[in-house]
């Protein structure tokens, strides 16, 4: 029993430090975009942590739709550099690789392969992520301090990870009464795209010669930023996950893959 029992920590720590350094590079990179293009006070900490909860949520849970996701946007946001060169618009790049991510996500649920289960576990990533980012921006008014990316990225994870497993049985009942099956797969491969395709925008901005020397100062920041929230959330989920796992909690996300 004792071996099974560090066995299962060990796993624990492995999934959910890997989930936690995904979120925090996500959420590091967000919430430095967010405040470049004009959010500020709590918006930037809760769109950022929705965004980054909703995107990890459906690796962790539904991994198969993630990375049809995850290629069709690669595909889209290479074509899309090849077409347009230095000429990279956020909005447009993203644009374009959910669409594609769409268009993949049809052609798996057509498949065969699609169901309810990531979409309803996508959505109980956007609210854990709304409930964390909120809490946090909260306390942090009431305080009125900054801490580090480090810290930020690892408190998010552990609150969106506890949210999570607290509320994701009860959202995934829930949503079985309205949500349409056929729209689970493209919709959440179509958002998986859009991250990549933001992504893309990220690391190739920074060296594009179109840009002024304040956005690509601004993208070098965010750029600066990602290594110090994947170090944070990689602690704040391997702690969490650990912590759940003591605690009883049941920890099945990781092995459901749709």
């Amino acid at each position: 029993m004792k071996n099974d029992k560090g066995a299962a920590i060990v796993l624990i720590l492995f999934v959910w430090g890997l989930a936690g350094a995904l979120f925090g590079s996500l959420f590091a990179g967000l919430y430095q975009v967010l405040q470049v293009v004009g959010l500020d006070g709590w918006q930037p900490l809760v769109v950022g942590a929705a965004a980054a909860a909703m995107t990890t949520s459906a690796f962790y849970s539904a991994m198969p739709v993630a990375l049809v996701g995850a290629m069709a946007g690669v595909v889209a946001s290479i074509g899309y550099l090849m077409v347009m060169g230095h000429s990279v618009r956020l909005l447009v790049i993203a644009g374009v690789a959910a669409l594609a991510g769409l268009v993949a996500g049809v052609f798996y649920a057509w498949m065969g392969k699609g169901g309810l289960r990531p979409l309803a576990q996508t959505l109980a990533g956007l609210f854990s992520g709304l409930g964390a980012g909120g809490v946090l921006a909260l306390g942090l008014g009431i305080l009125d301090t900054e801490i580090s990316i480090f810290v930020l990225s690892a408190g998010v994870v552990a609150l969106v990870g506890g949210l999570f497993q607290l509320s994701e049985r009860w959202i995934v009942s829930t949503s079985s009464g309205w949500c349409p099956r056929v729209m689970s797969a493209p919709v959440v491969a179509g958002l998986i795209a859009a991250v990549v395709g933001a992504s893309v925008w990220i690391m190739g901005g920074a060296t594009a010669a179109a840009l002024d020397a304040t956005t690509k100062g601004a993208i070098d920041e965010v750029i600066n930023q990602i290594p110090s929230g994947f170090l944070g959330g990689m602690l704040g989920g391997a702690v969490t996950g650990v912590m759940l796992q003591l605690a009883g909690v049941h920890l099945g996300g990781a092995r459901r893959t749709s």
